[in-house]
């Protein structure tokens, strides 16, 4: 089981915290942000496969912002998957 924090860039929430085993998500933890919306988030991706959250979230506008919550997990699970060479 591997830990992986990421710090998203123009959203609210200030960090991720991931639990991946091998190529599935186990657990994130989310810190600042709006609670109930990125607790059930991190409810649904737990168990997931790290490419199906990525496909799913990758390019998810918040408003009139070109990224979202949702968005920035799926780039920092893609920083992940790069710094692992996956």
């Amino acid at each position: 089981m591997t830990t992986f924090e990421y710090r998203p860039r123009g959203v609210c929430s200030q960090k991720y915290t991931f639990e991946i085993d091998g190529d599935t998500i186990k657990s994130v933890r989310i810190l600042g942000g709006c609670a109930g919306n990125l607790l059930g988030i991190s409810k649904i991706i737990a168990g997931m496969k790290i490419d199906d959250v990525i496909e799913d979230f990758e390019g998810t506008p918040c408003g009139f912002k070109r990224t979202s919550c949702p968005d920035q997990i799926a780039r920092a699970l893609k920083a992940y998957k790069e710094e692992n060479n996956l």
